[in-house]
């Protein structure tokens, strides 16, 4: 069997840091690759769309909750301003058009015995004060509508609802945005780098992903998407091809209990995609590995999804990651994140062909020795014997 021997060019190290490692034995998560992928590490998409008719725009419009909720916090505060800021000072101009409609303003010609419709409003600058005290329902006493003009009682009620609506909207637009459950992904993450390494007599690409809360994500399920550019047998080219990567734990693949970091495995057998790989290629390989990790947030119920991606340059061919989880002297758990994404260097044959041929030569020559045990135990012929037919007796015997 081949053995891959414990170097990786793709990792440049200072002088003194390469004497620390030659020392402990240790390799440390290698530089990001500058390589254009799909899905970051951080699990946002990296794609564009272009060229999208003028009328499908007017779908983000239709849809407008859900705009809301993505656009980006400064877009947020930017309608929250505006939207409050705007209905106060439209609205003052209906209530200055109303008093100047009246003979209330300062400077008009007012008659004797002449009522306003509201008090002390005799400007713009008073009406939008008076607009703003309204809205929010500070009433301060200084302006207060007379009940002579019927048109401002059916204003004030006009305002006071498009106020509600306008406070109810935004307060579920701000909460609905801080309980997004993308914001509890955050709190959960990927190893920086894959390796590949023997695990129970199999050759497997172990990652790790660790929950950061001490609330668990129940029913969580993890699976991967192999991304890759394929050319089908009549010659189309088809760009992003997907194809689904099993992985799994010792205890399962589904229902996965998250309270600690969990070691993630997928066995490359002859039904990967990865079966055809050795060391010396997988660097100039071009594919991106993405993985999803679904659960259900244990405190707000609420479903999230997790996504990171790995393309060839980081995935250790030959390493296999440091243990992290100890038992302190008090009894409890701890778990080391120093070493969450490091990894040491293991005996791990060159490519999974070399390590099936070299198992099968194995079983091959336990067979062989079996069989020559059974041999040995059922002994061997001898010669000198000469093997005759032995015919029944006839009793003569009589009484």
């Amino acid at each position: 069997m081949e053995l891959k021997l414990c170097t990786n060019p793709a990792f440049d190290l200072s002088s003194s840091r390469m004497f620390q490692l030659l020392q402990g034995h240790i390799q440390p998560a290698g530089l990001r690759s500058r390589k254009t992928r799909l899905v970051t590490k951080d699990g946002r998409c990296n794609i564009e769309f272009g060229n999208i008719e003028y009328s499908n725009h007017f779908a983000y419009l239709v849809d407008f909750w859900t705009t809301f909720v993505e656009i980006r916090w400064r877009f947020v505060l930017l309608l929250f301003v505006a939207s409050f800021t705007g209905s106060w000072f439209i609205f003052s101009l209906l209530w200055y058009w109303i008093a100047k409609s009246n003979g209330d303003l300062t400077g008009q010609n007012r008659t004797v015995g002449h009522v306003q419709c509201v008090d002390n409003v005799n400007g713009l600058t008073t009406a939008f004060l008076y607009s703003l005290e309204t809205q929010t329902t500070i009433g301060y006493g200084g302006r207060a509508l007379t009940g002579h003009c019927a048109g401002t009682v059916a204003l004030i009620i006009i305002q006071s609802l498009i106020g509600v609506f306008i406070n109810c909207f935004m307060c579920g637009v701000i909460l609905a945005k801080i309980s997004l459950p993308k914001k509890r992904a955050k709190t959960v993450t990927f190893s920086n780098t894959a390796v590949i390494c023997l695990k129970k007599g199999s050759l497997c690409l172990l990652i790790r992903v660790a929950n950061l809360r001490k609330t668990l994500l129940i029913g969580s399920q993890i699976y991967g998407k192999l991304l890759r550019t394929t050319t089908t047998p009549d010659g189309e080219t088809i760009i992003l091809d997907q194809v689904d990567i099993e992985f799994m734990v010792d205890a399962g693949k589904d229902n996965l209990f998250f309270v600690c970091p969990l070691t993630l495995y997928h066995v490359i057998n002859r039904s990967s995609p990865f079966y055809e790989l050795s060391a010396d290629s997988l660097p100039q390989q071009d594919f991106e590995l993405v993985v999803f990790l679904d659960g259900i947030a244990e405190s707000t119920s609420s479903a999230c999804q997790v996504r990171t991606s790995y393309i060839p340059q980081e995935i250790q061919w030959g390493y296999s990651f440091l243990p992290i989880i100890s038992r302190t002297k008090t009894g409890k758990y701890r778990v080391d994140f120093s070493n969450f994404s490091k990894s040491v260097c293991v005996t791990t044959p060159h490519c999974v062909r070399c390590f099936e041929t070299d198992s099968d030569q194995r079983n091959h020559n336990n067979h062989s020795q079996e069989h020559h045990n059974n041999q040995e135990k059922l002994g061997i012929d001898n010669l000198g014997f000469q093997v005759i037919d032995i015919h029944d007796s006839v009793d003569i015997t009589k009484m």
